[in-house]
């Protein structure tokens, strides 16, 4: 069941995704270079969305079989989604990484992605980002009342194929609300004029992943992290939009 949002309710949803904001405006890039681990960035993410008075999201994501053990999900180079940050696992040089946070402040959620360069990156690596950026503006743009899921999907696909990468199919964008994943499901490829209708008070994560070659993905032992098939790169880029007044509003761009 789709649940519409009032406007009340998006401003708490909003405070929410401030704080991943304020993390990936002016606080991450400074501790993103070579020679940090990936569970330093971590912790720095976690200490931060506390200070803020909130919850990261991520933690115990899973159940007790496998629960997801940190409050961001950080995948460099070949990793797609749900990198798990490790104290050994170092930035190298010329690596892209992805830094995926959710937040919870008093019951409402944040989510957003981006993807970063460490330092100087191949004139490849650093089109995969200019276009994860492009692909998700083409759907923000794209997520108007009236307009159907498939639309939208179609032109995130129809963009990031144009400039031969490719849309990862197994994971897709979500609603956004009193839970991390809502419906609908908002999936970065399809066909027009199918998949329903958005409509005013949807607040919706769009997120492209995209690879340099393949669309097929696999999985790695720890049961969490998804890496490309051909072990080429992947980026990652999300925002969180509220639909209000028949357009969308980005509630994780930094105000």
């Amino acid at each position: 069941m789709i649940i519409l949002k009032t406007l009340d309710e998006i401003k708490e949803i909003k405070k929410a995704n401030q704080i991943i904001a304020r993390l990936y405006s002016e606080i991450l890039p400074k501790y993103i270079k070579a020679g940090v681990s990936t569970l330093e960035l971590n912790n720095i993410i976690e200490d931060y969305i506390r200070r803020e008075g909130a919850i990261p999201g991520t933690i115990g994501v899973g159940g007790p079989r496998n629960p997801y053990p940190t409050g961001s999900c950080i995948s460099v180079n070949e990793a797609v989604v749900h990198g798990i940050p490790k104290f050994d696992k170092i930035l190298q040089e010329g690596d892209i990484v992805s830094v995926d946070t959710v937040t919870i402040l008093n019951g409402y959620f944040g989510d957003s992605a981006e993807t970063f360069a460490v330092g100087q990156v191949d004139e490849e690596s650093q089109k995969l980002i200019d276009v994860g950026h492009r692909a998700r503006a083409i759907g923000i743009e794209m997520a108007t009342a009236g307009t159907r899921l498939g639309d939208l999907g179609n032109a995130i696909q129809t963009y990031v194929e144009s400039n031969n990468f490719s849309v990862v199919r197994d994971y897709a964008g979500h609603g956004v609300g009193k839970a991390m994943h809502e419906e609908p499901c908002v999936a970065n490829f399809g066909r027009k004029g199918r998949g329903i209708k958005i409509e005013d008070g949807m607040v919706l994560a769009i997120e492209p992943m995209i690879n340099v070659g393949t669309y097929k993905v696999a999985h790695l032992d720890d049961g969490w992290t998804v890496v490309t098939k051909d072990g080429k790169r992947s980026a990652h880029c999300e925002h969180s939009v509220a639909i209000i007044d028949g357009k969308p509003v980005i509630l994780s761009q930094l105000d």
